[in-house]
C-alpha cells in the first residue's frame, strides 16, 4: 500500500500504529522516542514487529522520497461496530459482553481476567477518527505521535465501572490464573496536546454509547 501511494502520488497519508509496539517495561508516560528502546511485551510481539515495520517504512519513504507519510500510534480503542466475538476480542467488549449476558441468564457473578492491576487508556473510535483528521491537516512530523486522552484506569476499575452501567447487582470476581499482560501503558500525549487537540469522550460516556449500540445489535437481546 505504501509503495502504491508513494508510485500514484498520494498527497499525504496517515499510517496508524499501536501502543503495543513500545517495550513492555517502558518508562511511564510512554513518550514517542521510547520507540525500540527494548523488549516488546511477549504475548503480542509478532503484532507489535508488523506495525513497526510500518512506522520505518513510512519514516524511509519520507526520507528517501520526500513522502507526505505520517504515522500515529493511538491507545486502546472502543466503540460502536467493535468485535464482541469472546474469543478474539479485546477487553472493553470481552467485558460489555460477559456482563449484559449474566445479566440477562440472571447469574450474579462475573470473571475478569487477571489480577485486575495492570492499568490502561482508552480511547472512543469518534475521538480517534477526528485525531486523524486533525494530524492530516495539522501535523507533517516524521516522528510518529501518540494519540490518546491522557488518562488511565485500572482493569479492575474498567470493570466496575461497566458494571454500573450494564449490570449493578453483578459480583466482580478476578480469575488470577490468566495473564495481566503489560503492567501499564500510560502514553504521553503532550506532544498531541500542544498542537491543539484534545478528546471530547469521557470514559462513562463512551461505555454507555458503545453499551447501547451492542444492546441493540446482540441476538440475544
Amino acid at each position: 500500500m505504501l509503495r502504491a501511494a508513494h508510485e500514484i502520488g498520494v498527497q499525504k497519508l496517515l499510517y496508524l500504529g499501536s501502543s503495543c509496539v513500545y517495550p513492555r517495561d517502558c518508562p511511564q508516560p510512554i513518550r514517542e522516542e521510547y520507540l525500540l528502546t527494548g523488549p516488546l511485551e511477549e504475548t503480542n510481539y509478532a503484532y507489535a514487529i508488523a506495525k513497526i515495520a510500518g512506522l520505518l517504512s513510512c519514516r524511509a519513504y519520507r526520507q528517501q522520497f520526500g513522502c507526505q507519510f505520517i504515522s500515529a500510534m493511538p491507545t486502546n480503542l472502543y466503540g460502536p461496530h467493535d468485535n464482541f466475538d469472546l474469543q478474539g476480542s479485546h477487553v472493553i467488549p470481552a467485558m460489555l459482553r460477559k456482563f449484559h449476558e449474566a445479566k440477562l441468564r440472571g447469574e450474579r457473578a462475573v470473571t475478569i481476567w487477571g489480577s485486575g492491576q495492570p492499568r490502561r487508556k482508552f480511547l472512543h473510535v469518534d475521538d480517534l477518527a477526528d485525531a486523524c483528521l486533525f494530524l492530516l491537516e495539522d501535523y507533517d512530523g516524521e516522528s510518529t505521535i501518540n494519540v490518546g486522552t491522557g488518562l488511565d484506569v485500572t482493569i479492575r476499575e474498567l470493570a466496575e465501572l461497566i458494571r454500573e452501567i450494564v449490570y449493578p447487582e453483578a459480583e466482580l470476581q478476578l480469575n488470577l490464573t490468566k495473564p495481566d499482560g503489560t503492567p501499564r501503558k500510560q502514553l504521553d500525549v503532550s506532544r498531541l496536546h500542544a498542537l491543539g487537540w484534545r478528546h471530547s469522550r469521557s470514559l462513562r460516556e463512551g461505555l454507555q454509547d458503545t453499551y447501547a449500540w451492542y444492546a441493540n445489535h446482540s441476538p440475544d437481546s
